[in-house]
């Protein structure tokens, strides 16, 4: 242990670990960063499953998106963090009498241990099969659908930042087709801009598309989320029309 000083009889800590022969630098610096970051020590006082559980509750206490009665998809939700805030927000964790129960379904390729309010899904939501079968767990189209997930990283900027905005807009296709009018997107993609065509996809379909950047996201990280709210629909456009064309679309870009 280092960084002892006194102060009002209290020592601050911050925990190195001891090299191990078999751990590389990577994960030394990831187990370092964890076992000195307060969110992860707040989510387990708390009770959460991860610290992501307070980038969503910062986004929702600002955007006000997650609402009793709601049916949410969770993508890539292990280990069960934003699926957890929002059952507890939908009213699906502990519904109160005469309150609206909301539905949160979250689906991943890792398992997902029980949660309160969630029913978890281990497949791809890519399968074919994915939307119809969410939306008939969730007992209609979704009003919210949401996505922490992160591609494996290689190391180079740039194909990062490539393969991240390819799980956005993959993302962005499945909510399509099981968002309900007026539904939110929000998803994790990295600083740097996002690609033209993830942007024109979004302000396509969505009356408002802005980024956010929650404190909660680690200091240093590049990370940040794109919200887009409003869903017009399937359809909004004719296939083949330029967003930029569209009355509809134009003007409703905000960067945070």
């Amino acid at each position: 242990m280092s960084g002892a000083s006194d102060k009002g009889g209290q020592r601050n800590l911050k925990v190195r670990l001891k090299t191990a022969k078999k751990r590389t630098t990577a994960s030394q610096k990831w187990l370092e960063r964890q076992l000195n970051d307060p969110y992860v020590e707040r989510a387990k006082r708390e009770g959460y499953r991860s610290r992501a559980a307070f980038k969503l509750l910062e986004i929702d206490d600002r955007y006000k998106l997650l609402k009793p009665g709601q049916r949410v998809i969770d993508l890539g939700a292990a280990p069960g963090g934003w699926s957890q805030v929002a059952a507890q927000r939908v009213g699906a964790a502990e519904p109160k009498p005469g309150a609206p129960v909301g539905r949160v379904v979250g689906i991943d390729l890792l398992p997902i241990d029980g949660l309160p309010g969630v029913e978890a899904v281990q497949m791809d939501f890519l399968a074919p099969e994915a939307p119809g079968l969410l939306m008939q767990m969730l007992g209609g189209p979704a009003d919210i659908v949401m996505s922490d997930m992160a591609a494996n990283t290689t190391g180079h900027k740039k194909t990062d930042h490539l393969r991240i905005v390819g799980l956005a807009e993959v993302a962005i296709e499945f909510a399509r087709e099981v968002l309900a009018p007026g539904g939110v997107f929000l998803a994790k993609v990295f600083q740097g801009g996002t690609e033209n065509t993830l942007l024109a996809n979004l302000k396509r379909d969505f009356a408002v598309v802005r980024h956010v950047k929650p404190a909660a996201s680690r200091a240093g990280s590049s990370e940040l989320y794109v919200l887009a709210t409003g869903y017009r629909g399937q359809g909004a456009l004719g296939a083949g029309q330029d967003p930029d064309d569209d009355p509809r679309a134009a003007g409703h870009w905000d960067a945070e």
